[in-house]
């Protein structure tokens, strides 16, 4: 097994975000998670709505110390000029600067790629916008949801005698956030080569278009749309959701013919991998709906635990589809440390997921939960980085620049 270090993968890296909600600030976070120092920018009369989003426990907001965590929260306004001069300074000493509004904003500011790299030419700039910086839509305003429409996915999300449907999560803002992070990456990569930071020019729909699989071959070459399906995949069988005996479902992926033949066994019927309906990858796609009925009718007669544990004795891909209560009661998840509890300021021991994923030598860390008290961290990045006078700081108070 490596060895682990006490340092952390992205510690020599600074990052400014000053984008709000989830896209832009899930890319701080990944980064942050890994040990890059995340200057979290909100300006003082405007906090991130974030701090007030989802659930919330004596007032506070249960996403927010989750998507801030290892952040550093300082207040600037880039409306006005002389934070405007704040941030050039800044930028000049950063690595990466992540935001997300609407394109042509950091530009009104005077704060374009153009200008803040001739004092930093190695600077990243990772920009995560509804439509990207260019073409006729960039100026729409586009959120996650959007995204998801327009990359593709709503029209695909459901069952087909419903209206579209949406998955439970802000995953267009999420996918956004990933495809950025993988880009911002892929910049850092080139710039110790090149010692030139760039653009990373991210667009949520077409974060969302990207992981349509072959939705665009399917429908040039083979003339098929694809459409909403529930929760069978075209083509692709058995891979769905079936009843069990104790009222509940279990989802069983067996669409691979080895593992459709282990299934086979495991149902007592061995002889169906030889029916020539089901031989086949494309002939158990022909024929989803009488083999999914065939396997139903199977699970129906064993609670999900015995269904569950006869599927894993013959090696079938296969789980309990979980709410929140079975993923923390669920042994592997314990085993894994995939639920770490972080100390909060005002609700004491705060439980989140863990970094995700798990390096060998350098693991992320969560340090702390996110800044709790807006511009917690004024004083030691404005003085510790710039070197700004006590009464600097209150000047800039006072005039309302943070």
């Amino acid at each position: 097994m490596s060895q682990m270090t006490e340092s952390l993968a992205f510690d020599d890296v600074r990052v400014l975000e000053v984008g709000t909600l989830l896209a832009g600030p899930f890319t701080g976070r990944l980064l942050a998670d890994f040990g890059a120092e995340v200057i979290k920018i909100e300006p003082p009369d405007r906090p991130d709505p974030l701090r007030r989003w989802g659930k919330e426990k004596d007032g506070h907001g249960l996403w927010w110390p989750i998507q801030s965590r290892n952040k550093k929260s300082v207040t600037l306004n880039l409306r006005v000029e002389e934070g405007q001069a704040v941030f050039r300074e800044l930028a000049a000493k950063a690595d990466i600067i992540i935001e997300n509004f609407r394109p042509g904003t950091m530009e009104n500011w005077g704060l374009s790629y153009e200008k803040l790299s001739e004092r930093n030419p190695g600077l990243i700039m990772v920009r995560t916008s509804g439509f990207g910086q260019s073409g006729p839509y960039r100026e729409r305003a586009g959120f996650g949801s959007v995204g998801e429409a327009m990359g593709g996915l709503r029209y695909v999300m459901g069952f087909p005698d419903r209206p579209p449907a949406r998955i439970g999560i802000s995953i267009g803002d999420q996918l956004a956030a990933l495809y950025a992070t993988i880009g911002c990456l892929t910049a850092l990569h080139e710039r110790s080569r090149s010692r030139l930071g760039q653009v990373v020019d991210t667009a949520i729909y077409e974060a969302v278009f990207s992981t349509m699989e072959s939705l665009v071959p399917d429908y040039i070459l083979a003339g098929y749309v694809r459409e909403r399906m529930g929760n069978e995949i075209p083509g692709v069988a058995p891979s769905n959701i079936y009843p069990t005996r104790d009222a509940t479902y279990i989802v069983i992926g067996a669409n691979a013919d080895t593992v459709f033949r282990r299934l086979c066994a495991a149902m007592g019927e061995p002889e169906l991998a030889d029916d020539p309906r089901f031989m086949t990858h494309e002939a158990r796609g022909r024929n989803m709906g009488v083999l999914d009925h065939r396997i139903a009718e199977w699970t129906k007669t064993l609670d999900a635990e015995k269904c569950l544990e006869i599927l894993e004795r013959h090696g079938v891909p296969s789980g309990r589809i979980y709410s929140v209560k079975d993923i923390l009661n669920d042994p592997h998840y314990q085993a894994r440390e995939m639920i770490v509890t972080v100390p909060h300021p005002i609700l004491g021991d705060f439980p989140m997921p863990a970094v995700v994923p798990k390096l060998g030598r350098t693991p992320g860390r969560i340090r702390w939960a996110g800044a709790h008290t807006l511009g917690a961290h004024n004083r030691e990045v404005y003085q510790g980085l710039l070197g700004y006078t006590e009464a600097r700081l209150n000047a800039l108070r006072e005039q309302g620049v943070i």
